[in-house]
């Protein structure tokens, strides 16, 4: 039997249909319908052999006994819930089991209440490197596409954004994202489970809902990478700023790289352009204002495996004769950070 929103507990109630109310008053009822058809049809043709566990420990989570008013630190580069009053040890070890269960986890890091999850990214110096760029926030509705486990929605939330939504195809980031909004009901975060492949697109300025649109690290995983550009587009409002963030590669305006097969263990990597080929992709798009903001090498010291993500990292996906190249013999991997004007 294939899955429906029944089989995410109570996520419906304090995730999903909080997210559809804000994007209804956002815009408009049809647009806001649209995510939830999309979001609703998507997890319809999931049916993941661990959701039973993960459900299991977010049941346990949910259970545990943590008394006075939570804080929240969105603002400082590990996202942290507190409590004046502490937790005990029975409840730490309770609440580091269930986070564990939902291992592994790869964009942060958190603290839940002085349980620190090392996450396998420094999420927190892609923040900090793209943090100059960015329009300002405050009051700003806030898309971020292939969002994870929720990071950089919940940095974009502490940076003065008023609505966050982030969307990405994981059930188990759903999960992990959960983790956090449990203890955070309030905040206008939000996750949808669904591809950016359905985000709704329309050429009507009504409903091209969000003053930013982030994308970070999904744009190399896509067969065609320029509709993933103008699909962001379309939820972009006239005047918005997008900002991309994917690997590149060292060349001039005609250099992009496919790789034969796998690139640095990952299957799913279909194009790497240069940062020059990526700027004309997004003016041939019909963006403006193209700025190359940074390119950064990505090192075994921002991705690495920590007790929080056991399996290989990026130390184990380099030539072991040469660190610049990816153990199939390409460019190691290095990133830029693009931003552009939608108009």
């Amino acid at each position: 039997m294939r899955p429906t929103w029944a089989s995410y507990g109570s996520f419906y109630d304090w995730i999903l249909l909080p997210a559809f109310e804000a994007l209804s008053k956002r815009g408009d009822a049809d647009i806001a319908e649209r995510y939830r058809e999309a979001s609703a049809a998507f997890i319809g043709q999931r049916d993941h052999g661990d959701q039973v566990a993960w459900q299991a420990a977010m049941d346990a989570l949910q259970a545990l006994q943590i008394e006075g008013k939570f804080n929240s630190r969105l603002d400082e580069p590990v996202v942290a819930i507190t409590s004046p009053r502490g937790i005990s040890a029975q409840t730490n070890e309770a609440l580091t089991a269930a986070l564990d269960a939902l291992h592994p986890w790869r964009k942060g890091p958190f603290s839940l209440f002085d349980v620190f999850i090392d996450t396998e990214w420094r999420s927190d110096w892609k923040w900090q490197r793209l943090e100059p760029w960015l329009d300002p926030l405050k009051g700003r509705a806030v898309l971020d596409v292939g969002c994870g486990s929720g990071y950089h929605c919940w940095r974009a939330r502490g940076a003065g954004a008023s609505l966050v939504v982030g969307v990405d195809p994981s059930i188990k980031f759903l999960y992990q994202f959960a983790a956090l909004k449990h203890f955070m009901r309030d905040e206008p975060v939000f996750y949808l489970p669904m591809r950016s492949e359905d985000l709704p697109t329309t050429s009507g300025s009504r409903s091209r809902l969000f003053d930013t649109v982030l994308s970070m690290g999904v744009l190399y995983h896509r067969k065609e990478p320029l509709n993933h550009i103008l699909e962001l587009k379309s939820a972009l409002r006239p005047g918005g700023q997008l900002v991309l963030e994917t690997l590149v590669i060292d060349g001039d305006a005609q250099t992009v790289l496919m790789p034969e097969d796998r690139y640095a263990q990952m299957r799913n990597v279909w194009f790497i352009p240069s940062p020059e080929m990526l700027m004309r992709w997004l003016r041939r798009c019909g963006l403006k204002d193209v700025k190359l903001c940074d390119v950064s090498v990505t090192t075994v010291e921002e991705q690495r495996a920590t007790p929080w993500m056991r399996f290989q990292s990026l130390t184990d996906f380099l030539s072991p004769d040469d660190s610049t190249l990816t153990i199939e013999g390409y460019p190691a991997p290095k990133r830029a950070i693009i931003t552009a004007t939608a108009v």
